[in-house]
């Protein structure tokens, strides 16, 4: 059943239309948004947002000003609600279907805004269909690590990153990539939330590697802000 919902981010109201099977914007998202808000996207800027889903970020970026702003997914029920919430929001943006590394050696933007998947899931888990926007491998980091490696060379210099995941995922391993990519790299905001569904159904194996301790539920979103110099 598709939905309509309303968020602040951070304002006015946003109007999204949420398709079946596209990722819920939900606390990571609005906390990339807060994100995006304090670190003032250059007026004019060119903005990439992978993962988009519903689009919020992409016209959240388009809202503080971006002159260009792409949007991918992997999904099309992705990109035509991002399409049609562009629209819903009176904001221009180009949404295309595809992986981030699919996107031509040329392409170079002042500011990329990644939520990606990041939910780490046993080995022969399903991530196919709405699973797809949250399952990422043992560790969270199937599409972590690309995006970190890529950055020297979507980035603009002097352009910026802002992105993301848990700290279940590893933080560090994030921080460490993307300075051995040249770029600097520290955490910008930090949110405690409780765990949701997806990481409820999953405590036991979350135990298992190791990666909660015994009786968590709760987790720590981190927002990793990246520069090129």
């Amino acid at each position: 059943m598709t939905t309509f919902e309303e968020r602040l981010v951070p304002s006015p109201a946003l109007r999204l239309f949420r398709s079946p099977g596209v990722y819920r914007p939900q606390s990571d998202t609005w906390l990339l948004a807060e994100a995006a808000a304090a670190a003032r996207i250059p007026p004019g800027a060119r903005v990439l947002d992978i993962c988009t889903g519903t689009g919020a970020l992409a016209i959240t970026a388009s809202m503080l000003g971006a002159r260009h702003v792409v949007a991918i997914d992997v999904s099309r029920r992705a990109v035509l609600s991002a399409r049609l919430n562009a629209w819903l929001n009176g904001q221009r943006i180009t949404a295309l279907r595809g992986s981030m590394l699919a996107l031509p050696a040329k392409a170079s933007f002042d500011v990329v805004l990644a939520n990606p998947p990041y939910v780490p899931c046993p080995a022969d888990t399903v991530t196919r269909g709405r699973r797809r926007a949250w399952n990422a491998g043992k560790d969270g980091r199937a599409l972590l690590d690309p995006i970190c490696r890529s950055m020297p060379q979507l980035l603009k210099p002097n352009g910026f990153l802002l992105m993301v995941h848990s700290a279940l995922s590893d933080t560090d391993k994030s921080l460490r990539q993307l300075r051995e990519g040249g770029l600097r790299a520290d955490v910008v905001l930090t949110s405690t939330i409780p765990f949701g569904p997806v990481m409820r159904s999953r405590t036991e194996f979350l135990e298992q590697e190791g990666l909660i301790e015994p009786g968590q539920r709760h987790e720590d979103l981190v927002v990793i802000r990246a520069d090129r110099p």
